[in-house]
């Protein structure tokens, strides 16, 4: 049952407002003491001619007997509500037991189609730690949408065309080493690019050379294309095997590259529209009205750019998807690119470019780092991965060195503490890398979640079978109401998340949920002796509702979650 729309109903019928209306103004009380939900009655003053403190006494007469609201109390000129705690426990967790992993799910998107651009890797170049934090985001914005009911498409914009191919090509042809690429693809292409960048600083002549290159690649020349559809096979294969370490998936790799032959119709449109004028012999869009720089279509040499190939791969995505939201989940960095290409779609008079969004986010830091693809000092993701999994089994060897299945518990306990870090604060934030928070166990992290949760099947493996008959009359205790107060609020979090485009809201809200586990565990003794068998059946049905919840935002997120540590 939903109390937030019984009572908003209620209301309704009782002062003749819109129930719609009547649900806006409805607020969550910031302490539970204050009631579970609040109403204020200024508004109504108007309508129903009488101050807000008569409304809300009047009001709250009509609520005695209620047999799912016990008590609604006038305080000024606020309504304070406070549910029936024996009816809205068994209410919360019958239906959390009854859906099980289908609990918050909704068609709320039901139709819609949701595209969610991320990852996107350069060919030929390392998978970084910088790439984590768009792959992170995209994932769990994907997984939020789909489980919101909408129709998700996952794309993997590839970075696999440009002048950086030329680059490359000519220094597979100067140094390259086929043993060696087929041992590590993309550390050996990494290796000849570097050499490439540091050979041209004394050669500029190389720079010409890989010119030639890539527009040998334009034109299709064979040699060049053998080569460009070799990088990417090698390269695509390295990057799934990242992929499948992060459980990531996508539905289209289409990269740059695919975009290509559809960027002259792009250019042809914005021209016969009248859009296109002339500055410094190229080709741009005058924005100036919008106070944002002109967005350049053609260059001065009459080449396209990333601006053209977008709006081609927009405009291709419209065509082919017809999607409802087309998010973009790219770095901060590109804010200005992505608000020329959105403005010159809509000068354009496509409406469907309200729906593309730009999802931004920060930087990942290293105390003592920096990445830069071109001077090779850069941190592969695979090894950070391989050494948060390796943490986590030096942890469990010191903590828990009888633990079955130690392999298995580290891998998704040490990348689930990498994903976490990168959606534990809001995404605009930077990332400042930490193991000693990552694998804090006791701290804001992954591990502790998956540890509440592998407590709580500790738990019900030990209890066995449950009596699912409970009194729920009898835990109404503030740690238990309040734990079940917290399952009701997960639907509002995956909501939020998707409104605001924030994962962080669903971390947050798990996090939240696993500290109050814990404080409940504590003070609510559950398999104890001497309690009660009602109130032990009644908190192993709460138990058993934390642990399927904890669950869902878990794979929300990414993470996975382990039944013992």
């Amino acid at each position: 049952m939903d109390y937030k729309d019984y009572t908003a109903k209620k209301i309704s019928e009782l002062s003749g407002i819109d129930i719609a209306e009547i649900k806006k103004l409805i607020e969550t009380p910031p302490e539970q003491k204050l009631g579970d939900l609040a109403f204020p009655c200024f508004t109504l003053a108007k309508t129903m001619r009488k101050a807000p403190q008569i409304i809300a006494k009047e009001l709250s007469e009509k609520f005695a007997g209620d047999m799912y609201i016990e008590k609604a109390e006038a305080v000024g000129g606020y309504l304070n509500f406070f549910y029936n705690k024996a009816e809205f426990t068994k209410s919360v967790i019958d239906e959390v037991l009854e859906k099980g992993e289908n609990y918050a799910k909704s068609d709320f998107g039901e139709k819609k189609t949701v595209l969610v651009e991320y990852s996107s890797p350069n060919i030929a170049k390392p998978f970084h730690i910088g790439h984590l934090f768009t792959t992170a985001l995209g994932h769990s914005l994907a997984r939020i949408y789909d489980f919101l009911g909408y129709n998700v498409t996952r794309l993997n914009h590839l970075g696999d065309w440009g002048t950086q191919f030329g680059k490359l090509i000519c220094a597979y042809k100067l140094w390259g080493d086929d043993e060696a690429i087929q041992k590590d693809a993309i550390g050996e292409l990494l290796r000849i690019y570097v050499k490439f960048h540091e050979e041209a600083e004394k050669n500029p002549e190389l720079e010409v050379t890989a010119r030639e290159h890539f527009k040998r690649l334009e034109d299709g020349a064979e040699e060049e294309t053998a080569l460009w559809q070799k990088f990417r096979d090698l390269s695509l294969k390295e990057f799934e095997r990242v992929y499948d370490m992060l459980g990531v998936n996508f539905d289209s790799y289409n990269g740059e590259s695919f975009y290509s032959d559809k960027m002259p119709e792009v250019v042809e449109i914005l021209q016969d529209k009248g859009l296109l004028t002339e500055s410094d012999g190229a080709k741009v869009v005058d924005l100036s009205e919008l106070n944002i720089p002109p967005c350049i279509i053609l260059k001065s040499d009459g080449a396209t750019i990333y601006a053209t190939r977008d709006i081609a791969a927009a405009l291709y995505r419209h065509r082919t998807y017809d999607f409802y939201k087309n998010i973009y989940v790219v770095g901060t960095a590109q804010a200005l690119h992505f608000q020329q290409i959105f403005a010159v779609m809509e000068k354009a008079g496509w409406d469907w470019a309200k729906g593309c969004e730009h999802v931004n986010f920060g930087l990942v830091k290293f105390p003592d780092k920096k990445l830069s693809t071109r001077h090779g000092d850069v941190v592969f993701l695979e090894d950070v991965l391989n050494e948060a999994v390796s943490k986590t089994r030096e942890i469990i060897e010191k903590n828990t060195p009888d633990m079955e299945n130690k392999d298995e518990v580290s891998k998704k306990v040490g990348i689930g503490a990498v994903l976490y870090t990168f959606l534990k604060n809001s995404r605009e934030k930077d990332i400042i890398f930490s193991w000693d928070s990552m694998l804090d166990f006791d701290g804001e992290s992954a591990p502790y979640v998956q540890y509440s949760y592998a407590r709580g099947r500790s738990i019900l493996r030990r209890a066995g079978e449950i009596d699912e008959n409970a009194d729920f009359s009898a835990v109404t205790s503030p740690d238990e109401y309040a734990l079940v107060t917290m399952l009701s609020g997960f639907y509002d979090a995956v909501l939020l998340s998707a409104e605001k485009n924030e994962p962080f809201y669903v971390n947050r809200y798990v996090t939240n949920l696993a500290r109050q586990f814990n404080k409940f565990y504590v003070s609510c003794p559950i398999l104890k002796e001497g309690i009660p068998e009602n109130v032990k059946n009644a908190r192993l049905m709460i138990v058993k509702a934390v642990c399927a919840v904890i669950k869902s935002a878990l794979y929300l997120l990414g993470i996975e979650t382990v039944e013992n540590m």
